[in-house]
């Protein structure tokens, strides 16, 4: 992973008692648990704005939990994102994927899982998906999926761009698993 260049950063996650009054609906949902979230709070109207397709790259994507779970850690592996890829070895974990199988996301993995990092890397590499790659992923989960591949990624560079910026913290329940259960 990447080292910090920052010393006190100037966006830390927002407190209890700074959360911005033009989003207090957000602060009991999904944007007041994590500090990624409370990080982006900083600026009410993009985190207002990241809402409904955070719903859809999470939540309501087409690739499915584990297929999405194997692209966010092979795209935080890229971007050398320690939150990201802490964070979602743990929700990997919740999901009954192994050690092993999220471990081998750093790598070279066979399969289904190797056909999820070629595309995360051609993304990574080259901006694109190759029309093999491309054929092949589509082929495998469909085209609505690929979709979906493309914009998990895109999603998930972004918050690793504003998460090692801001050099947001990982979170304490995700600190002490990682404690507790080393990868």
């Amino acid at each position: 992973m990447k080292e910090s260049t920052i010393t006190k950063s100037p966006c830390p996650p927002m407190s209890e008692e700074d959360w911005p009054t033009e989003i207090t609906d957000m602060k009991a949902g999904f944007a007041g648990g994590l500090n990624v979230y409370r990080t982006m709070a900083h600026h009410p109207a993009l985190l207002k704005a990241w809402a409904p397709l955070r719903q859809h790259i999470v939540i309501d994507n087409a690739l499915g939990a584990v297929r999405s779970e194997l692209v966010i850690l092979r795209a935080a592996h890229r971007m050398g994102s320690p939150y990201e890829w802490a964070h979602h070895v743990s929700r990997a974990r919740a999901l009954g994927i192994s050690d092993t199988r999220i471990s081998a996301m750093r790598g070279s993995p066979e399969g289904e899982d190797g056909l999820i990092a070629r595309a995360v890397d051609a993304l990574f590499d080259a901006s694109r998906l190759p029309l093999d790659v491309e054929n092949e992923v589509s082929d495998a989960m469909g085209r609505q999926a690929t979709f979906d591949l493309i914009a998990t990624v895109g999603f998930y560079t972004i918050l690793g761009f504003i998460l090692m910026t801001y050099d947001t913290p990982i979170d304490e329940a995700v600190e002490r698993e990682f404690a507790t259960r080393p990868i």
